[in-house]
């Protein structure tokens, strides 16, 4: 559905967690960053904490410290919800899911976050793919392989 037919609808929009694949390609402008952009605009849109960690150590491999240090503070003036803490229970779902499926471990942390929080991870990491059916997921276009 999307956030227009929920709208029409009456009913209030699905919050969206986005994980670090989407949201490089909206800060490196790829194939799906529009799509990255009308989620940022509500304030539901959830970023965990292992997302500003990818995003920033990323940064820092591939445009130096400074450019991280820039993104890392647009990303916390953005009117998104930032969760800072893991609970036990989000703990515990990331262990269930690293355990059975094979994903990183950030994924792991990041798919639990969007269980817990019933949020819709928009991502383009083909990881994801094992967790079909367990969780809400908007897959963005994927990169070509070179």
């Amino acid at each position: 559905m999307t956030l227009n037919a929920a709208a029409e609808l009456g009913k209030k929009p699905a919050a969206f967690l986005l994980d670090t694949s989407a949201l490089l390609s909206f800060i490196e402008d790829e194939k799906g960053a529009d799509r990255v952009e009308q989620a940022l605009m509500q304030e539901t849109t959830i970023l965990p904490w292992p997302v500003l960690l990818e995003t920033y150590y990323i940064s820092i491999q591939e445009a130096g410290q400074a450019e991280a240090d820039c993104r890392l503070a647009l990303l916390k003036q953005l009117s998104v919800k930032i969760l800072w803490d893991m609970d036990e229970s989000t703990l515990l779902t990331a262990a269930k899911l690293k355990a059975d499926f094979q994903i990183s471990f950030a994924d792991s942390i990041i798919a639990a976050f969007a269980v817990r929080n019933d949020a819709v991870l928009m991502h383009k990491d083909p990881e994801f793919e094992a967790l079909a059916g367990l969780l809400q997921m908007e897959a963005l276009p994927y990169k070509s392989l070179p």
